[in-house]
C-alpha cells in the first residue's frame, strides 16, 4: 500500500506532462485555414443537436419519441432566434459590471465579416450561437414524457436569456467576472454542462416523477438510435472542445486528442464498472460512459495533456455511473439523467481541471495542483466557478419553473401522460401499426 501511495502522485504528474506542446499564437487578421476550420466546427457542433435528439429520442417508450426528439430541434430554431435578437449581444457585447453584455450587439448590428481574433465576426456568432442551442436541448432530457411543449418553449427562451447568456459573458467574455477571477473553462464545462445539469435537477424535481417511475418498467425503446446519437455527439465534441480553440493549430489538436481519449476512458469505465458490478456490460452504458467522458474533458480539453486525458475520463466516467445510481436511490425521476452524466460530469471535469491543468500545454491557462504549490489557487478557483454556477443556474431555474407552472402549468394532464404525448401534442406518431 505504501507503495502505492508514493507511486501515484508520480505517475499522474508524469503522465500529465505527455507531449507538452508550444500552443498560442494569434494575429488580428483573417486566416483562410482558420476560418474554414471554424467553418467545419460550428457545423460539427450543429450536428450534435439532431445527434442529441436521437440519444434522448431512443431512451424513452415509443409514444413519445417525437415529442423528445422535438425538444432538440425546435431548439434550433427558436434559440437560434434568440441569438440574433439579443443572446449574441448579452452574451459578447459590451461589459457592464463582468456579468453581462449590453445590447450593441441586438440584431447582430455590428457583426458582419471584419476580423475576429483570425476569423469573421459572423463566424465567432454562428459558431458561439450552436454552444447556446445545445444548452437548454440538454435540460429537457429530465423532464420528457410529462412536460407541455408550450411552457418548454417559453421556458427555454427564458433560460437562455437569463442564465446562459450570463454564464457566457461571466466565464469567457474578456471582461467577465468569473474569467478575471482565474477560472479555467476551454469548451462549457460551467456555461454548459454544469448550468445544464444542475437545471435539469431543478426541472425534475419540481415537475415530479412520471406516473408509475419506479412501479411499472419503463425501458429505453429503441437503443439503436440512442448508439447513432452517441456516435454522432462524439464525432461533433470535436468541432465542440478543438473548435474552442478559434484557430486551426496546435491547441485545437490537442483539444480533439485528448477529447477522443477521454471520451474512450469513459466509455471503458462505465462499461468495466457494469461487468464488475452487475455482470452485463451494456450497450446503453457505453453510450453513456462515453457522453461523461466527454463532458468531464470539455473545461480543461485546451489546458491539459493526453496523459492528463486518461484519468479525467477514467475518473469521470466512474463518477458518473455511481452518481446515477446514488440519484435512482433517491427516487428523482432524471429521466435521461441529464443531471447525472452533464451536471456531475462538468462538476467532475471542472475540478479537474484545476488538478491537471499546464502552461506547458497553453501558456494562457495556468498549473493545476500537480504542478506546483499554486496550482491550489486554480483549483479553488475552479471550485467557486462551480459553486456559483450551480447557486446561479438552479436558482434561476427554480424560479422560472415555479412562475412558469402558475401562469402556464408545466405538467401535461394524466390522461396525455398516459397516451404519450407524440400523438396528444404533437397529432403524429413514429411508429405507425
Amino acid at each position: 500500500m505504501n507503495t502505492l501511495r508514493n507511486f501515484l502522485p508520480g505517475a499522474l504528474a508524469a503522465s500529465a506532462l505527455f507531449f507538452p506542446l508550444n500552443l498560442f499564437a494569434q494575429t488580428q487578421e483573417i486566416q483562410a485555414g482558420d476560418t474554414a476550420w471554424m467553418l467545419v466546427s460550428t457545423a460539427m457542433v450543429m450536428l450534435m443537436i439532431p445527434g442529441l435528439a436521437l440519444f434522448y429520442g431512443g431512451m424513452v417508450r415509443s409514444r413519445n419519441v417525437l415529442s423528445a426528439m422535438m425538444h432538440s430541434f425546435f431548439a434550433l430554431g427558436l434559440v437560434t432566434l434568440q441569438w440574433v435578437v439579443i443572446g449574441y449581444s448579452l452574451s459578447w457585447g459590451t461589459d457592464h459590471g463582468g456579468f453581462i453584455g449590453g445590447l450593441n450587439y441586438a440584431f447582430l448590428q455590428g457583426v458582419g465579416l471584419e476580423a475576429n481574433g483570425t476569423i469573421p465576426h459572423v463566424l465567432f456568432m454562428a459558431f458561439q450561437g450552436m454552444f447556446a442551442i445545445i444548452t437548454p436541448a440538454i435540460i429537457l432530457g429530465a423532464a420528457v414524457e410529462r412536460i407541455k411543449f408550450s411552457t418548454y418553449a417559453v421556458f427555454i427562451f427564458l433560460w437562455s436569456t437569463l442564465v446562459y447568456d450570463p454564464l457566457c459573458h461571466m466565464v469567457w467574455h474578456p471582461d467577465g467576472f468569473l474569467l478575471n477571477r482565474g477560472g479555467l473553462d476551454f469548451a462549457g464545462g460551467t456555461v454548459v454542462h454544469i448550468s445544464s445539469g444542475v437545471s435539469a435537477l431543478v426541472l425534475a424535481w419540481v415537475l415530479g416523477r412520471r406516473k408509475g417511475y419506479g412501479k411499472l418498467p419503463m425501458p429505453p425503446h429503441n437503443l439503436v438510435l440512442t448508439l447513432l446519437g452517441a456516435g454522432l455527439l462524439w464525432f461533433g465534441w470535436f468541432g465542440f472542445n478543438a473548435g474552442s480553440a478559434l484557430s486551426a493549430g496546435a491547441l485545437a489538436a490537442n483539444a480533439l486528442a485528448v477529447t477522443h481519449i477521454s471520451a474512450a476512458m469513459g466509455l471503458i469505465a462505465w462499461v468495466g464498472l457494469e461487468w464488475i458490478l452487475l455482470k452485463k456490460p451494456s450497450a446503453l452504458g457505453a453510450a453513456s460512459g462515453l457522453v461523461a467522458g466527454l463532458v468531464a474533458i470539455t473545461p480543461g480539453a485546451g489546458f491539459v495533456s493526453v496523459g492528463a486525458s486518461i484519468w479525467i475520463g477514467l475518473i469521470g466516467g466512474a463518477v458518473c455511473f455511481y452518481g446515477i445510481r446514488i440519484k435512482s436511490r433517491m427516487g428523482l425521476d432524471d429521466s435521461l439523467d441529464a443531471f447525472g452524466v452533464h451536471g456531475i460530469g462538468g462538476i467532475t471535469g471542472a475540478l479537474l481541471t484545476g488538478v491537471f491543468a499546464s502552461v506547458a500545454i497553453n501558456p494562457a491557462g495556468a498549473d493545476g495542483v500537480l504542478f506546483g504549490a499554486e496550482g491550489w489557487h486554480l483549483l479553488l478557483e475552479q471550485a467557486i466557478a462551480v459553486a456559483f454556477t450551480v447557486v446561479y443556474s438552479g436558482g434561476i431555474t427554480y424560479f422560472l419553473v415555479v412562475l412558469l407552472d402558475k401562469i402556464m402549468g408545466i405538467r401535461v394532464p394524466e390522461e396525455t401522460e398516459l397516451a404519450g404525448l407524440d400523438s396528444t401534442l404533437h397529432g403524429e406518431q413514429a411508429y405507425q401499426n
